[in-house]
């Protein structure tokens, strides 16, 4: 398989928000447990509350002090310091095609070792075999998001969108990995209308025929937002058909740091989003499209050594077949 730093692989996502190294569909449908099938670590409350509302939250996915090392370098490769609030603020390295995400504080890295050490935990990918209802899944290769509070000159009113247009009905999932503390509401973080996914074939109805197929016009929904609580280590997995988004940071002084991560069923036929993945993580590329900049440093390729994959991560790239 050809590994050099160029791919044969067309992203389908140029133009729309959603993470181009995996596809934006799945041919296979979401688990409906419809023979009652076990899970791994989902119990049945989470499952009904996942089922009707688009969302679940699982607990200690990865270790807090795992999180505190990831938080920790995504600070390093920001070149900011935690305890130096006037280091938090400055202009964006690279233009945000998708202006309602600048400044909320992606970081654009993709394929650190941190970042693959979470991606390959046993307990997340325990998370998405239950809700895909397959073992055979890939990885998103995805960044991270160092979310400050709000101050003049850096303000941003926070958003609530699909990443994928949900008349399409995809067959997908996101998802994000706390890395700081997310219970105090005021300070930035997820948040989601679960109302809307509910009643989304009634609420078009109430819509003109002409509107941003990614962005809901929420006059009247405001009170229906709900702002999900996260502990450093939690995992947060949504369906694609939820409108989310990020809220503004209103604190004064607390950060939000999490780590975006999603799986969906592998594509081992797909050679060239293989062979494009496998180059990604071998040599540190940036996926490219509509929300993804990357880093005009190229500190990823300069500083950092290809990270080591387990047996699992090798599966979930897709270097090894299921």
């Amino acid at each position: 398989m050809n590994t050099s730093a160029k791919s044969n692989y067309e992203s389908d996502h140029k133009d729309i928000p959603g993470n181009p190294s995996t596809s934006k569909t799945s041919v296979l449908k979401l688990n409906r447990r419809e023979n009652n099938e076990t899970l791994r670590v989902l119990n049945e409350t989470q499952w009904n509350f996942w089922r009707e509302n688009g969302y679940v939250v699982i607990k200690n996915v990865i270790s807090r002090e795992q999180a505190n090392k990831t938080a920790s370098f995504l600070w390093e490769f920001e070149e900011k310091s935690p305890n130096k609030p006037e280091s938090w603020y400055h202009a964006p390295r690279a233009e945000m095609q998708m202006k309602e995400l600048a400044g909320t504080g992606m970081v654009e890295v993709y394929n650190h070792q941190y970042l693959w050490t979470n991606r390959q935990s046993q307990k997340v990918y325990d998370a998405f075999v239950d809700v895909w209802g397959t073992e055979k899944l890939w990885v998103t290769i995805d960044r991270a998001n160092l979310n400050f509070p709000i101050k003049k000159g850096f303000e941003y009113k926070g958003f609530i969108h699909w990443d994928y247009d949900p008349e399409t009905k995809p067959e997908n999932v996101q998802g994000v990995i706390a890395l700081s503390d997310q219970i105090d509401p005021n300070m930035g973080g997820f948040q989601c209308i679960p109302w809307l996914y509910q009643n989304y074939d009634s609420w078009k109805t109430t819509q003109p025929e002409n509107r941003n197929r990614f962005q809901p016009d929420i006059k009247g929904l405001e009170g229906k937002i709900e702002k999900v609580s996260m502990h450093a280590g939690d995992l947060l997995i949504f369906n694609s058909l939820l409108a989310h988004g990020i809220r503004p940071n209103q604190s004064k002084d607390k950060v939000r740091i999490a780590q975006y991560i999603s799986m969906m069923p592998a594509e081992e036929q797909n050679e060239s989003l293989k062979e494009w993945r496998i180059n990604s993580w071998q040599h540190r590329i940036a996926p490219e499209g509509y929300a993804f900049p990357g880093d005009p440093r190229n500190w990823e390729q300069e500083r950092y050594s290809t990270a080591q994959l387990n047996s699992l991560g090798e599966k979930l790239l897709g270097i090894k077949s299921w």
